[in-house]
């Protein structure tokens, strides 16, 4: 914490918080007799600041101090700086722009959420042998403006080179012309030094290629839609302006904003002629995969364009690569839409007038994120946040920080993210503290909720988002999807109260533990009294309302059978095409996995069709989509107005292909125990995973050829392992503790091999099949539309396709040809 009697927040006297307004120059000059041991300088702002010190930038920090709930948690970063200063005239310096304190935020075009004026927090610590001397943000700061003439996060920044205050940030610089500066009046108990990673920039791309649409315009094409902004080398005349603007796609042979709604991410650089000139934005950020360039002087070339990927610095620590391209591409998109979506706080999307931390995408992803970075730091500061802005106003926001107009009614999926969210957390990483410190939180908002039960323990009543983007909810209405939207929040209540009772628990609360347990006893009671019949079917009958009731345990052993096979049924007639939204999705490969359907989760993983998860894939994605059409077979974009491209919840499903096709799963919290057990499935050859956990770095690498099979794995130290190598013929098990191990063996059948089906083989037999009906259900979809083939119906244990055909009038010889073609392809284990 930083001493308040210190530094104040100053404002320069002039103007700052009104749209359109420049970023603010301060700086001071300050002179030293002789060199200190240690200097550290605090720095914070309401607004976005880049910090100088003799004419240099401090640290390579970007967009700081990010984005918290400000007033009750802005963040002060440090920087050593001894080494920076020299005997007798120094200067410090800072720009500060509107960033999210004063920009506007949102869909409905408010600004101005936490100021309307930028300030500075400044102080230089010189640690001496005998003293101490402290430089502060105070009446001695001068203020102007310069270079940049706009500032904004959505809209973009315009820079004139010609404007700038040429070494403002050195010793010798004359700023009497500049303004004097005020202070403002700033909680300063909210001020905290974060122990979390910063925002920086992290890579670079070179365009993949430069051309020119049939409009005239030139566009850099990146290959790989990013968050970040562009940086330019160019040469040209005094007073030329160079814009550059962002898309995440092109339709018509042109770039399409849509994707953008009112955001203008724009950016214009005005040259000053005096030579090579440098130049990348500040204090702003995109989503964009092309950049639509316009006034470059002379040939545009793929040298003079970078586009920097930016967001918070956190360690990587899971991978995934399978034989499958596909596959693999799916995954990589679930990785860049993480990383393009956690600059500063985990958000929706990172390109359009939103860029909000949308609590129910997160909490839908949340057990991917952890494993693929370590976001201990980044999520621990968001779910402080959280529980600052829930203990001020009285509820979890739906966003957070919270700049939404209206309040925030408790919501499945998106409020209890205050206890799912540490809850996985402390899973991944062990660490008890976690929940110690969102208990609060925790408990406060699961007894909220209880107090909204009626009489039978139901959470009925209230809005709710639902199966949220449910591809049949109509295009106006996301939360209109098929499933009973407070039997969606009946099923989430049931694992937040379990996991209340259960971090009750294990952090010793005698006196909620009772409570907690009754409370998840009750809930889960009255959720089969409501939507559960004795056999096991499941109100709603969709495939969400089953994954639910499956992967949340709410089930007795034999309604849980009856469960799966129920779902199985329906993604099959659903063409193993998605039926689910957010609420559904994450869960719907592991019910269909854990109830002996994992032929059908590989199926619904691996189809092309719209809507599923490869589609995108095949049509050109390189990050997740908000909608399973956000760009319809046609090329068009889907015009509901909120068709991101950049938006990683419905990629949660690769926590599921971590689990399975790596085969890696936690037994006990933080990996101190682990399952490894590889389930191959769709004509998957090898995979490998990766994963660093507290106890080290995990390997699982497998493959399988023919009728021969390996694993590999490597243990950490402390670490002990079951292992169940994929596809074993006597179904081996073994225990093993630190190092490599390794097992070969041969398969008691050539791996993929398929039954020899023709057309008197029986309908019910082919059924059992989940590939070749799949393919012969496509087959008469294509030919006859509407009219169901049934393998379930009791004549089809006697009845093969050649007799079938004989009851479908006027059955044509295509029809024929293509169910023949449909048998050979099966017989090959080709995917359709």
């Amino acid at each position: 914490m930083v001493d308040p009697a210190r530094a104040t927040f100053i404002t320069p006297s002039f103007p700052t918080g009104r749209e359109g307004d420049p970023p603010a120059y301060l700086r001071r000059d300050f002179y030293l007799t002789d060199p200190p041991r240690t200097a550290t300088l605090r720095v914070t702002a309401l607004g976005v600041v880049e910090t100088h010190l003799n004419g240099a930038t401090v640290g390579n920090e970007i967009l700081t101090p990010g984005w918290t709930s400000y007033r009750n948690r802005l963040a002060v970063t440090s920087f050593d700086v001894t080494d920076k200063l020299t005997i007798g005239q120094n200067t410090v310096g800072a720009i500060v722009a509107e960033g999210w304190a004063l920009g506007r935020l949102g869909w409905d075009n408010r600004r101005n959420h936490y100021a309307d004026r930028v300030a500075l927090f400044l102080e230089l610590l010189l640690e001496y042998a005998d003293r101490t001397e402290i430089i502060t943000s105070d009446s001695d700061f001068r203020a102007n403006r310069g270079a940049i003439q706009v500032s904004s996060i959505y809209d973009g920044e315009e820079h004139d080179a010609r404007l700038e205050p040429a070494g403002w940030d050195r010793n010798g610089y004359d700023d009497s012309s500049w303004s004097s500066v005020e202070s403002l009046e700033w909680p300063t108990d909210a001020l905290f030094e974060p122990t979390y990673p910063p925002i920086r920039r992290i890579s670079e791309l070179k365009p993949l290629a430069i051309f020119t649409t049939p409009s005239g315009k030139t566009v850099a094409d990146f290959g790989q839609n990013i968050t970040g902004r562009i940086r330019i080398r160019v040469l040209g005349d005094k007073g030329t302006t160079i814009t550059l603007r962002h898309a995440e796609v092109m339709t018509g042979g042109e770039i399409d904003t849509e994707t953008l709604r009112t955001a203008k991410a724009t950016d214009r650089y005005t040259l000053d002629g005096s030579g090579i000139q440098d130049w990348e934005p500040r204090f702003t950020f995109h989503g964009f995969r092309y950049v639509e360039v316009d006034g470059w002087p002379g040939e545009l070339s793929t040298d003079s364009l970078r586009a920097i990927v930016l967001h918070t610095d956190m360690e990587r620590t899971g991978w995934l690569e399978t034989s499958d391209p596909l596959l693999n591409q799916l995954h990589s998109n679930a990785v860049w839409s993480m990383r393009g979506n956690f600059v500063g706080v985990p958000t929706d999307c990172p390109q359009r007038d939103e860029r909000l931390g949308w609590t129910g995408d997160l909490n839908a992803f949340a057990p991917s994120a952890a494993f693929l970075y370590d976001v201990r730091g980044i999520l621990g500061s968001w779910l402080d946040d959280l529980a600052a802005e829930q203990l001020t106003k009285g509820f979890v926001p739906w966003v957070v920080p919270d700049v939404l107009a209206t309040p925030s009614s408790p919501t499945a999926l998106w409020s209890d993210v205050a206890v799912n969210l540490p809850w996985i957390l402390y899973e991944e990483y062990g660490d008890a503290d976690i929940l110690v410190r969102a208990y609060g939180s925790m408990s406060t908002f699961v007894r909220q909720v209880a107090d909204l039960l009626d009489e039978n323990g139901l959470w009925g009543k209230g809005f709710q988002y639902g199966d949220w983007l449910d591809p049949d909810a109509p295009i106006d209405n996301p939360a209109g999807g098929k499933t009973d939207a407070h039997l969606v929040a009946a099923a989430y209540f049931c694992r937040t109260t379990r996991q209340m009772a259960d971090t009750a628990h294990l952090l010793g609360r005698t006196s909620d533990i009772e409570e907690f347990t009754e409370l998840a006893n009750r809930v889960q009671q009255a959720f089969r009294n409501e939507y559960v019949t004795p056999a096991g079917r499941v109100a709603s009958e969709t495939a969400t309302a089953y994954s639910l009731a499956i992967v949340f345990d709410l089930l007795s052993p034999e309604q849980r059978k009856t469960a799966g096979g129920r779902l199985a049924d329906l993604v099959a007639r659903s063409g193993y095409r998605i039926s689910t939204g957010f609420a559904g999705t994450p869960l719907v490969a592991d019910a269909l996995s854990s109830t002996g359907h994992l032929d059908k989760a590989y199926m619904i993983l691996t189809e092309k069709q719209c809507p599923s998860f490869l589609y995108p894939v095949t049509m050109g994605a390189t990050t997740i989509w908000e909608r399973w059409d956000s760009i319809r077979p046609d090329g068009t974009i889907n015009p509901s107005g909120m068709t991101s491209l950049n938006h990683y919840a419905l990629g949660a499903v690769v926590d599921w292909m971590h689990r399975t096709i790596g085969g890696l799963t936690s037994t006990s919290p933080g990996y101190q125990t682990i399952r490894i057990a590889p389930q191959p499935g769709a004509g998957l050859t090898h995979a490998t995973l990766r994963h660093r956990t507290r106890m080290g770095e995990i390997t699982i690498t497998w493959a399988i050829e023919h009728t021969q099979a390996m694993l590999e794995v490597v243990i950490p130290p402390g670490t002990t392992a079951e292992v169940v190598p994929p596809l074993h013929p006597d179904c081996h098990t073994e225990t093993v503790t630190e190092g490599q191990h390794n097992w070969s063996y041969s398969l008691s059948e050539p791996y993929g091999s398929r039954p020899a089906f023709d057309f008197d083989t029986p309908l019910a037999e082919l059924a059992k099949d989940s590939h070749t009906w799949r393919l012969l259900t496509a087959v008469f979809e294509t030919h006859l539309p509407g009219i169901p083939i049934d393998g379930t119906a009791p004549e089809a244990a006697a009845m093969g396709l050649a007799m079938m055909l004989e009851y479908i009038p006027g059955a044509s010889e295509q029809l024929t040809e293509d169910l023949r073609a449909a048998l050979a392809a099966s017989a090959l284990g080709a995917q359709s």
